[in-house]
């Protein structure tokens, strides 16, 4: 099934609604999560971890994923997990752009695994790039991509496909910590949506509900808003009227490329971490420590 999103200019690609905005919000009314899903909720919060690193797209480049983790203190040489109890939490946007999704799924579900054994964890998120391959929207896909996932890839991504069923497991927004983690940012009236964004999100690429969610489908949701992604634009005051409902000090975001590497805004209680580090950006390799203050840690190619 294909759903109409508009074209990616310049990595500013955005949706269209099939749903009127109401003259009053900017918000679209979410559809109801589906009524039959049988998924469990995953807890959208994660209290006290010692050690948080937060890294930003990766658009389907292995190397550059590895260079990312070893940087976080997250792997070794061998690709096993070294971390110990750290916490890392990847801002989705795995898939398309590069050859090596399928591999770098698979590496980050073997660590996860491996830090959950060792104290720590590895959160993916979802991001717009793994909803519109749901959607069916392969538009921005390699040949090598489209060659991926068995050479099937609309059933292996669509909606209860064997690879859509794995990313049901990964939330859209996450508070870890006193950071409140998203792959475009939280606005406004999303705060108080969080558990029904994460949940219809799940349940539909789990292939229980036949609509779109609403963070696919609405401009503004935490995985398609740009109103945090343009140093000096943010607004200030509305984010921090986000963090206060959300209990959390700052926000980290991907989404929307940093040329010259990560950046912050208002007063460091909103960090940018889309570095473009895949191959097909060529941006630097870069990670946020998330600590007081929150650090830059860079890798090499």
């Amino acid at each position: 099934m294909m759903f109409a999103i508009s074209c990616d200019c310049g990595h500013h690609e955005q949706p269209t609604s099939s749903r009127p905005q109401a003259a009053t919000s900017t918000v679209s009314p979410p559809p109801p999560a589906p009524r039959a899903c049988n998924l469990a909720p995953i807890p959208a919060r994660l209290s006290g971890p010692k050690r948080v690193v937060a890294i930003g797209d990766l658009h389907g480049d292995l190397a550059a994923t590895r260079s990312a983790l070893r940087a976080a203190g997250a792997i070794g040489e061998t690709d096993q997990w070294i971390g110990g109890d750290l916490v890392v939490v990847q801002t989705g946007d795995v898939l398309d752009r590069g050859d090596d999704e399928s591999q770098i799924i698979e590496l980050l579900d073997k660590l996860d695994q491996q830090a959950r054994a060792a104290g720590g964890a590895l959160i993916a998120l979802i991001g717009n790039h793994e909803l519109m391959n749901a959607a069916g929207d392969f538009r921005y896909v390699t040949p090598g991509g489209m060659r991926d996932f068995g050479g099937d890839r609309p059933h292996a991504l669509g909606p209860g496909g064997t690879w859509a069923k794995r990313f049901a497991h990964h939330d859209v927004v996450m508070v870890v910590g006193d950071t409140a983690f998203s792959h475009a940012g939280i606005l406004g009236d999303w705060v108080a949506r969080i558990d029904e964004v994460n949940l219809s999100s799940r349940c539909w690429l789990d292939g229980q509900g036949s609509e779109p969610p609403a963070a696919l489908t609405a401009n503004d949701s935490p995985v398609w808003t740009r109103a945090y992604g343009i140093p000096g634009s943010a607004d200030c005051a509305q984010l921090e009227a986000t963090l206060a409902k959300l209990g959390a000090k700052r926000m980290v975001v991907g989404h929307t490329v940093q040329e010259h590497g990560i950046t912050s805004d208002c007063g460091d209680k909103l960090w940018r971490i889309d570095v473009g580090l895949a191959k097909l950006y060529g941006g630097p390799i870069e990670v946020l420590e998330v600590s007081d203050p929150p650090k830059v840690l860079r890798g090499t190619r």
